[in-house]
């Protein structure tokens, strides 16, 4: 009696595909966590050094991260500057919207709003948190969920290791550690998902800024973290609003 074929393997489904995450070719796990770590610690020492060695120290950081990014890296397309599935994931933007009128409407309400009046005065003060939307996504996801992604055994677990490094990083602001924490999960997962970066920075620079001009600066402090947010003084930089590293290192 012959024997029975055996079963071809199931396809993998579009989630399982969807939830994959290529890895550069020349980065091995003892690299990944490397690089990872000497990052990720350059961060943590900007953000608590007090001022006067701040600025090198910031350099320092962007000059190693910058470098990693360098040698680590072929294309941008593989760090998710691409035009593919730009247009199916707006509806991400869309949502940010969403959030950020409901957010004005509440804080219309409650009477904490606090808008730059003007396009131009718009555009002047919020053009660098913008920018540094994009740069945070870039290393979210390009420098640390992509190293996780090679350092732990699933998407959703290295996803999930993503957000909360990212929430620590913004440590002692409690808004900005529950906040960064589930927009953080949200992004990996949507990076995932979609491998573009673009619509993650849209949305998140529209978040933060929301966040800046719905809530008193009593609460959130100029939106600034670590060091910066223990020292913290409103009536030193009462018109400026930065977020996250930036804020840390521009308005101290």
């Amino acid at each position: 009696m012959a024997d029975a074929p055996l079963p071809r393997p199931a396809p993998a489904r579009s989630s399982d595909r969807a939830l994959s995450l290529p890895e550069p070719h020349t980065l091995s796990k003892r690299r990944a966590l490397i690089e990872l770590a000497l990052g990720y610690s350059l961060i943590l020492l900007v953000l608590w050094t007090p001022r006067p060695w701040q600025r090198p120290l910031y350099l320092l950081a962007a000059l190693v991260i910058a470098a990693i990014f360098c040698i680590g890296y072929t294309t941008p397309q593989s760090m998710g500057l691409r035009t593919g599935n730009f247009f199916r994931s707006l509806w991400i933007v869309a949502i940010a919207l969403l959030i950020s009128s409901a957010a004005i409407g509440l804080a219309i309400n409650f009477q904490t709003l606090h808008p730059v009046h003007g396009p131009i005065a718009f555009f002047k003060r919020y053009w660098g948190y913008a920018l540094w939307s994009f740069v945070q996504q870039l290393l979210l996801q390009d420098f640390f969920l992509r190293r996780l992604r090679l350092l732990l055994p699933s998407a959703g677990l290295a996803a999930l290791a993503a957000a909360a490094i990212f929430s620590i990083a913004h440590i002692p602001s409690p808004v900005l550690i529950l906040v960064t924490f589930f927009m953080g999960l949200a992004a990996c997962l949507l990076f995932l998902r979609y491998r573009n970066l673009y619509p993650l920075a849209i949305a998140h620079a529209i978040l933060g800024i929301t966040l800046a001009i719905t809530l008193p600066n009593s609460i959130i402090r100029n939106m600034r973290v670590g060091l910066g947010y223990l020292t913290y003084t409103q009536h030193h930089h009462p018109h400026r609003s930065h977020s996250d590293l930036s804020a840390a290192i521009v308005t101290r």
